[in-house]
């Protein structure tokens, strides 16, 4: 599961080849459908041709350098650097850059992106790639990044402010804890003291030469590779690559590209870090390797790391059966060999989040783990299971390997570019991976952790809060858990494997009437207990089906009294299972099978959530059919699963933002008496009846007749009738119907503000609200989503580029039909305390320069093409289709409307904006704002 580049190396990019005579020493290939070069200069470049999505190309542009090669006055810069390349360049002056992308529909911040980390500086520009014009500014858009970014002393000082409000969002308790364990967790080594966010003293003095030193010495052509992947002529990307980037010349007298190391030590590091803000439990162990990792090259290396993923899923698997015991040691914990901070240290880590008593608890259960895989290693079934859960994942992305998105290319050959990641494809791996796993043995596994487990290079970090009555735990206490002994320990005893997820017999029904609709290419099976199934069959994905099955009803059924014992109790009836099998049984059972559904209850619905490969949607099915007729009810469960959630919440509230969100809430919603708590304590907590949750549930769930089923995919007709009729239409149903209830509990009215003091850092958050019950317009609805888009694109003009008071900041609006007629208008954004009230004011006078005015063309525009682009690409996707049709049924509206969208969308006009700003954003508003702690 952690093993994240072996898997992007497993099953990102297919190629042609195949895996015939796999010998040790032979080199892994390279996918041939992706053409590979070097310029005389030294820059690399990938291209590739890929028509998911259509239209467009995914151009990045990845430098191998970042904030390690930074001098010690610079640092911060490798950072800042990225942010001045969006603020000026030789053929995109200031903000030009941005404002022609958005014009063009590239989103800034969720398309148009960038970021720096230790070792690489990446920048995103997926564009469209059906007009020439477009195509040629975004070669030239990566060029100037690379090389041609202006770096006015105007422009750096405007940024800074930008900079240091993204700083600002980084400090609070991880950060001071952070600082400091990293002189532990990264000894001696650059890494601890290169943080990318860099320093504030530094961001805010630094002269304008050392950002450009930086520029000048890093940002060259050996240290570069563009990367072009999508719905592209590969000749003709590769003749612009070669255009736009073989006059540039590397530096004379370059300095070198330094690789720094994470020197080794004989000590075993514990720190034990404690904040009051902290708002978790945390427990990091690890084992760091000797020596540098080594690429992975050849067969022999690939077979090695198959051996470890393997590994690291068996240790996994047991380390989550303890989440599904009583008295559970750590909410999760998980295992694996792979990269620290630097890449050039690997290491044997084990994490677990854990309550905030338990550090010492989950440690044990960590160490003692390792020390029952090494004295007795791990059984023949528990192998097994691990390769049928590989092959499972592999397939399914063999199977879909002609639907890959191009984004998933990209950064399948930045890894290469950076770390040496073989890319061969996936045929060629579906092929080696099978033949290599098949001959992985437990004396291959058993013998790993001899080699990860140490008494020297070791580093244990607790982290978690600090408050009264709460022991802290010390380093002696630590270092003797490290030395357990081991000769108490028995073998892990591998249990039975179940035989079904069903234990009842199912009486099958049938399907008594189909009608189909051509237009939307969806198809409703009537069953014979009155529960509908509507059904698209998409080739979006070839191994997906996705599954929701919804009903009117939901809590606002139960009394308010009832509502107070139940509501954080429907989602621990998951936690028992059903079948008379319990969590780990399902789990156990399901390997090799990818299906899964969760049922959940709403104010207004009850649904179940599902998703399955087309061969495993007969389990799925199962699910659906267990959890209407057979969950189990265990009191243990409950205790477990409120143990857990625990663990989660317990301290939530000690982190400012949390805290502003449970009181400003608990404001806003003073007159709901179903209002609890937006973070529940222990006292919520022992108010819950799971009894109750329990009958409430079965309840809820025990008339399919009130159901429709979606289903959106790769759907075989013949399998989904005979599943329809064998497990759904044989569910139990009756007569009633019922409608979602609205019980009236509102917000309060009127104009209000609230100010929460919280918290030590000078940081402060603001949101401005605008909502109320409106009588649903259509028209209108586009509208207000329209001024949302667009006052965020006035905000972050005004608020970010011009006044640098802000790092990022976000307006939306929506119109609801359902479950009761409302709108709501929100804008929110962090900022530093001393600029809070002047922000406030100045997003309140960008809303009424659109109330006064209506917004710009441009922005109109802009607004338009962004979200034509996205419509683009939504509407080939399995997700969006479902989520269209459920909330298409529950709004009581035709689904047929999608067609008609694009053309609503272009039709939006600047009256219809300025309309509803004047209707909606006038009257009362809502205002809170975090600040600090008042201090004497």
């Amino acid at each position: 599961m952690k093993h994240l580049r072996l898997w992007m190396f497993l099953v990102a990019a297919p190629l042609l080849g195949t895996a015939q005579d796999l010998q040790g020493d032979s080199p892994i290939p390279l996918d041939p459908d992706v053409r590979t070069g070097k310029l005389k200069n030294g820059l690399t470049y990938y291209i590739r041709k890929n028509n998911k999505p259509e239209d467009k190309v995914d151009l990045r542009l990845v430098i191998n350098a970042g904030s390690i090669l930074e001098n010690d006055d610079q640092q911060g810069l490798a950072h800042f650097m990225e942010h001045m390349c969006f603020n000026g360049t030789k053929n995109f002056p200031k903000n030009k850059l941005v404002d022609y992308l958005q014009s063009i529909g590239v989103k800034f911040g969720q398309h148009l992106n960038a970021y720096t980390s230790f070792d690489e500086t990446v920048y995103f520009l997926p564009i469209p790639s059906d007009d020439p014009e477009k195509l040629e500014k975004g070669f030239s858009i990566i060029e100037d990044w690379a090389f041609n970014a202006v770096l006015t002393p105007e422009e750096i000082d405007k940024e800074r402010g930008v900079v240091l409000e993204e700083y600002r969002l980084g400090l609070g308790a991880d950060d001071r804890m952070r600082k400091q364990f990293m002189p532990k967790v990264m000894y001696k080594s650059h890494y601890a003291n290169r943080l990318p966010i860099g320093k504030k003293e530094i961001l805010e003095n630094f002269t304008y030469d050392k950002i450009k030193s930086f520029y000048k010495d890093w940002y060259r052509p050996d240290l570069m590779a563009v990367i072009v992947v999508g719905d592209i002529d590969v000749d003709e990307m590769e003749k612009k690559v070669k255009k736009h980037f073989s006059s540039y010349k590397n530096p004379k007298n370059e300095r070198p590209r330094k690789v720094f190391d994470v020197p080794n030590h004989e000590q075993t590091f514990v720190s034990i870090e404690t904040d009051k803000e902290a708002s978790g439990t945390r427990v990091q162990l690890m084992y760091k390797d000797y020596g540098e990792p080594k690429p992975i090259e050849t067969v022999s290396d690939m077979e090695k790391e198959l051996a470890e993923m393997l590994f690291s899923t068996m240790l996994n698997n047991r380390l989550n059966e303890f989440t599904n015991k009583p008295n559970p040691p750590f909410v999760f914990g998980y295992t694996y060999h792979g990269e620290t901070w630097a890449k050039t240290k690997k290491a044997y880590q084990s994490f677990a989040m854990t309550q905030e008593d338990k550090q010492l608890d989950a440690l044990r259960v960590l160490v003692e783990e390792n020390e029952r895989v090494k004295k007795f290693g791990f059984t023949q079934g528990e192998l097994d299971r691990a390769k049928t859960e590989f092959y499972a994942m592999l397939e399914t992305q063999y199977n879909d390997r002609d639907k890959e998105d191009s984004s998933y290319y990209v950064g399948q050959y930045q890894e290469n570019f950076l770390n040496k990641t073989p890319v061969p494809g996936i045929e060629w791996i579906y092929n080696a991976a099978q033949k290599l796993i098949d001959e992985v043995s437990l004396n291959d596994i058993n013998g790993l952790i001899n080699d990860y487990l140490k008494d020297d290079n070791r580093v244990v970090v607790f982290t978690g809060p600090e408050k009264e009555g709460l022991k802290k735990p010390t380093e002696a206490e630590v270092l003797e858990v490290l030395n357990v002994d081991a000769g108490n320990l028995t073998a892990y005893e591998d249990e039975p494997v179940a035989t079904s997820l069903l234990r009842n017999e199912v009486k099958a029904g049938s399907v008594v009437k189909k009608e189909t609709n051509d237009k939307l290419g969806t198809t409703t099976l009537f069953l014979s207990n009155g529960a509908k199934v509507t059904y698209k069959k998409t080739d979006f994905k070839n191994d997906e089906v996705l599954m929701r099955a919804i009903s009117y009803g939901g809590s606002n059924l139960v009394s308010d009294e009832e509502y107070r014992k139940v509501y954080l109790g429907f989602a621990a009836v998951n936690e028992a299972g059903f079948s008379g099998l319990d969590k780990n049984a399902i789990d156990k059972f399901m390997t090799g099978k990818i299906a899964s559904v969760r049922p959940m209850i709403s104010s207004y619905t009850e649904m179940l959530s599902g998703s399955s490969t087309p061969k495993d949607m007969e389990y799925m099915f199962q699910m659906v059919y267990a959890y209407f007729t057979d969950v189990n009810y265990d009191e243990e469960a409950f205790e477990r699963y409120k143990q857990k959630q625990s663990g989660f919440t317990k301290n939530l509230l000690s982190q400012p933002a949390y805290y502003f969100r449970q009181e400003f809430y608990s404001f806003l919603y003073k007159d709901d008496p179903r209002f609890i708590k937006v973070i529940p304590d222990d006292e919520t907590w022992e108010n819950i009846d799971y009894k109750l949750s329990y009958d409430v549930f079965k309840e809820r769930f025990s008339n399919a007749a009130d159901f429709e089923f979606f289903f959106i995919g790769n759907i075989d007709d013949n399998a989904i009738e005979g599943f329809a009729s064998k497990y759904l239409a044989s569910l139990p149903s009756s007569e009633k119907r019922e409608k979602a209830v609205d019980l009236g509990y509102r917000k309060i009215k009127g104009s209000h503000k609230k100010v929460v003091n919280k918290g030590t850092d000078p940081k402060s958050n603001v949101t401005i609200m605008y909502y109320g019950d409106v009588k649903y317009d259509p028209e209108e609805a586009m509208a207000l989503n329209a001024l949302g888009k667009i006052l965020t694109i006035k905000l972050l003009e005004e608020l970010r580029e011009k006044e640098s008071g802000v790092y990022g900041i976000n307006a939306g609006g929506s119109m609801d039909k359902f479950p009761v007629e409302n709108f709501r208008f929100n804008i929110t954004f962090p900022c530093g305390p001393e600029n809070a009230e002047k922000l406030t004011e100045m997003a309140l006078q960008e809303v009424q320069k659109i109330v006064d005015n209506g917004p710009e063309e441009k922005d109109l525009i802009k607004y338009k093409e962004g979200e034509l682009l996205d419509y683009k690409e939504s509407i080939k996707q399995n997700r969006f289709w479902l989520g269209y049709l459920t909330s298409q049924w529950t709004d009581n509206t035709s689904p047929e409307r999608i067609f008609t969208l694009e053309e609503r969308i272009k039709t939006v006009t600047a009256k219809q904006v300025q309309k509803v700003a004047k209707k909606y954003l006038t009257k009362d508003k809502v205002i809170g704002m975090l600040m600090p702690e008042e201090t004497n």
